[in-house]
């Protein structure tokens, strides 16, 4: 009917600037192509690191029904969006759920941003944090005051070991919650953090081979660093690092 699924790369934003590459200003383009007489509206997508589905509309009264059902079905304590990740070492139990508070943070914790929490919450609003010089840091036990201004959001992640091999694992992913970077940050909380992660994963740091949490303050974000076997089986130099995108998945959508 009105719907329409893409399978978007990392990397590519939902919006962006005029005159940048997004998402949103290529939907004309496809539009024309596909011969559509209405415009498409983005109801899901991932956010711009990750990659996976993209859910169109061509109906705009379709679309406010899609994006209420996600937002109802979180109240309802349901998981309508499944990712998969890979990650750079594996859980020490096959499954189980991450929960913290999570908040905006100035670098160098100078003060909270709030005006930036409107800006992209993992694709649920089309959007991205971008420009604002800030970091997502965990609050292990929010206070109930910070919870009540809005300082600081409880956030929750069900996930799941699917395989492991050679100190990486595959991981189902199933956000209860909506914010920006949740995923990385609660891979993180793991010790297990995303292939990929160039902004999260300094904070894992291994002492005799066992990793360990280090605060956003004293682990600035940085290429992660991989081991030679690792960048072995992977066919990259480490002046390839950089370039390594995040590999978190959109893979499945619930609808209605």
């Amino acid at each position: 009917g009105a719907l329409l699924a893409l399978n978007k790369p990392p990397g590519l934003p939902v919006l962006g600037r005029p005159g940048d590459l997004s998402l949103d200003a290529l939907l004309p383009a496809l539009r024309r192509r596909l011969g559509l007489a209405a415009e498409l509206h983005v109801v899901k997508a991932p956010a711009r690191e990750y990659s996976g589905l993209v859910l169109l509309s061509s109906c705009y009264h379709t679309t406010k029904k899609l994006q209420q059902f996600f937002t109802n079905a979180r109240w309802r304590g349901q998981y309508p969006a499944t990712y998969r990740a890979i990650t750079v070492g594996v859980p020490e139990k096959m499954e189980g759920e991450i929960c913290t508070g999570l908040r905006w943070q100035q670098q160098e914790d100078r003060a909270v941003v709030r005006g930036c929490q409107q800006a992209g919450d993992m694709g649920d609003t089309p959007g991205s944090a971008e420009g604002c010089a800030v970091q997502v840091v965990a609050v292990p036990a929010p206070g109930r005051r910070s919870l009540a201004r809005k300082d600081v959001k409880n956030t929750l992640t069900r996930y799941r070991v699917l395989s492991a091999v050679g100190g990486c694992a595959l991981l189902q992913l199933q956000p209860r919650t909506a914010f920006p970077e949740q995923l990385q940050v609660h891979l993180t909380l793991l010790l297990c953090p995303a292939l990929g992660d160039h902004k999260h994963s300094s904070q894992v740091g291994k002492v005799l081979g066992v990793p360990f949490f280090l605060s956003p303050e004293t682990a600035p974000s940085r290429t992660q660093v991989l081991d030679e076997e690792l960048l072995s089986r992977l066919g990259l130099s480490p002046q390839q690092l950089q370039h390594l995108p995040l590999h978190i998945h959109l893979q499945e959508l619930v609808l209605p």
